[in-house]
């Protein structure tokens, strides 16, 4: 199975085209030395050679250890950053060889909802003015319309339009994500990118804000991805998830297809970790712990980058060892039905 096929569409979503396509996209940020020239020294390597699709209506999940690359992916992907290498079709449009005045018509299709509702909103401004800035900013807010559209959008997303002259600081955190939400739709986008927008929330707020998004899905016809580290939200919110460890994509399934049998060790020490509500359930089963730390990525590991803390290594031959420590293991299906990054991916069942 080549590259091309392990990114073909979900079961859902048949004979449809992606409406954003990632193809071997990478970002280094230079590391520099100290003194007065500060040569550049060597190279963070944050995202490699990942490849995905997302289709129309879809919600893609994104997961992975802090520091693996998700938020970096999604910059890139918002040409917020400029790519390494590779590139981001929007459309068929290659969205880092845009211009621009081409990329700004291009950011009312794509639009991002930032993790923290208390650092993406301006304390200066009142609510009113921060979803109109959008609509101001691209000629589609007059005086008329103007004020019943942030009406409509802050009624859309559950919140009195009467509060719109009140400031950032007088609203909740689970309110200002939805001024936050509220500001990205002004625009009408085709795709949401969701940058963990419930991490910095109260577990009981999370769920209010989790199903406002499902609804606005459904309702603007929306496709997600939603970047998270909590597999117990992406799980709830996620039609397909793709797992990554140190900036490489390691394994993308169907959701329950990926919880039934994950298969790529790492996916597998994750979901392990995920705590059973039956207490007997959770004594009983054995939980997957790995070793050691995540590695620079400065100085990733060869091959396989898992292999330093992968509990199945220790158990491989010297040979398939070798293989393992020379050999980048290629994103494909070896007969789970889905492609996974593990030379001897094996599916077992975790939950």
């Amino acid at each position: 199975m080549t590259l091309t096929e392990s990114a073909s569409p979900p079961a859902n979503s048949t004979n449809r085209e992606p409406i954003l396509s990632v193809r071997h996209l990478v970002k280094h940020f230079p590391v520099r030395g100290r003194g007065l020239i500060r040569r550049v020294v060597g190279q963070v390597h944050a995202v490699c050679d990942v490849s995905f699709d997302l289709y129309p209506g879809e919600t893609l999940g994104l997961v992975g250890e802090s520091g693996c690359g998700k938020t970096t992916t999604s910059r890139v992907i918002l040409n917020l950053q400029p790519p390494t290498s590779g590139e981001v079709r929007y459309q068929g449009q290659v969205i880092s060889s845009l211009s621009q005045r081409e990329m700004r018509r291009l950011r009312r299709d794509i639009q991002i909802v930032f993790q923290d509702p208390y650092a993406s909103l301006d304390p200066r401004m009142p609510v009113n003015e921060i979803i109109a800035e959008p609509l101001r900013i691209h000629g589609m807010y007059d005086s008329k319309s103007g004020p019943r559209q942030v009406a409509e959008l802050m009624r859309t997303v559950g919140l009195n339009p009467e509060h719109g002259n009140r400031y950032p600081h007088e609203f909740s955190g689970g309110q200002r994500q939805r001024i936050g939400v509220a500001r990205a739709l002004a625009l009408r986008p085709r795709v949401l990118v969701l940058d963990e927008p419930v991490s910095a929330l109260d577990v009981s707020i999370q769920a209010g804000v989790l199903n406002l998004l499902q609804d606005l899905q459904e309702q603007f016809a929306l496709a997600y991805l939603f970047v998270a580290h909590d597999l117990s939200v992406v799980r709830h919110v996620s039609n397909r998830i793709a797992v990554m460890y140190l900036g490489r994509l390691v394994e993308v399934a169907e959701t329950e297809a990926l919880f039934a049998a994950p298969s790529h060790p790492y996916t597998q020490a994750l979901i392990s970790a995920i705590p059973i509500p039956d207490p007997r359930k959770e004594r009983a089963r054995q939980r997957i712990m790995l070793s050691g730390d995540v590695p620079s990525p400065v100085d990733p590991p060869s091959g396989c980058r898992f292999r330093t803390r992968c509990p199945l290594f220790a158990t491989l031959t010297d040979a398939e060892q070798r293989r393992c420590i020379d050999e980048v293991p290629a994103l494909v299906d070896r007969g789970q039905g889905h492609p996974v990054a593990c030379h001897y991916a094996r599916p077992v069942q975790v939950l």
